[in-house]
């Protein structure tokens, strides 16, 4: 297994003042698996993701990348090793374009004379070939407004900016909430084509269908702990609920 490590955390702890949002976890994530990543509200699972992206780091405990101890003390770190984290609400702009929203904060420049600007036409060409590649043949312009997209839409270009940035971990968070059984439909297929590509992807959702749907393994959190972590073909969604709702008993890895 340690050669088809991505990534793996061991007593990751972190503190919130009194409150321990993390107590003692591990976790990993082999290159190319999809890890469904579950549990309640207030189990700690935006806490480890978020320390995975940079944005938290832990008061206990070790992280390695690809075999290396690493501590992203900023999620542009994360994203230098290819860890791209498309959150519930997206950070996407919507009164810009989607070639504008694909390249945000690291827009290609080029030179006029003594200056630098935005290269658009490096970006709606890009953003052109990104949008044929997911599918999304209805939009008729780059530049169109992300404004006028569906939820849906609006998932795929954000999970298309990952990509194009050549993310090694892609992390989704609850992105089928709120859409409708067709958009979910087109979202998860594109999780398993992200697979197909060699990402590793970490799905949050409430929707245990969903995440069992597309996942190879799943963990659960609750308070802080793990107390299930299992390949798919061990455990029934009827069960990761029932594990969900009683707290579960701790399952090693």
């Amino acid at each position: 297994m340690a050669g088809n490590m991505l990534l793996e955390m061991k007593g990751i702890v972190k503190r919130f003042g009194h409150v321990e949002a993390l107590r003692g976890v591990d976790f990993h994530v082999e290159k190319a698996e999809i890890v469904g990543l579950v549990g309640d509200n207030g189990a700690g699972k935006s806490t480890l993701v978020k320390i995975i992206a940079g944005v938290y780091q832990p008061d206990a405990g070790q992280m390695f990348f690809e075999g290396e101890p690493v501590v992203f003390r900023h999620p542009s770190e994360a994203r230098a090793r290819g860890i791209e984290i498309v959150y519930q609400h997206l950070a996407l702009i919507d009164l810009l374009g989607i070639d504008r929203n694909i390249f945000l904060g690291r827009e290609p420049l080029k030179k006029i004379g003594p200056f630098k600007v935005l290269d658009k036409e490096k970006m709606e060409k890009e953003a052109g070939r990104i949008l044929q590649e997911i599918g999304l043949k209805r939009i008729r312009s780059p530049q169109e407004k992300v404004a006028k997209l569906s939820g849906g839409e609006r998932q795929s270009v954000a999970i298309a900016r990952a990509m194009h940035f050549k993310a090694k971990l892609l992390i989704l968070d609850e992105p089928t909430a709120a859409l409708s059984v067709r958009e979910t439909r087109k979202v998860l297929d594109h999780v398993l084509d992200v697979k197909k590509q060699g990402v590793s992807v970490i799905l949050i959702s409430h929707n245990i269908y969903h995440v069992y749907e597309v996942s190879d393994r799943i963990v659960v959190l609750d308070h802080g702990r793990k107390i299930l972590d299992t390949p798919k073909e061990e455990v029934t969604p009827e069960e990761v609920i029932e594990v969900i709702r009683t707290g579960g008993a701790v399952i090693a890895t």
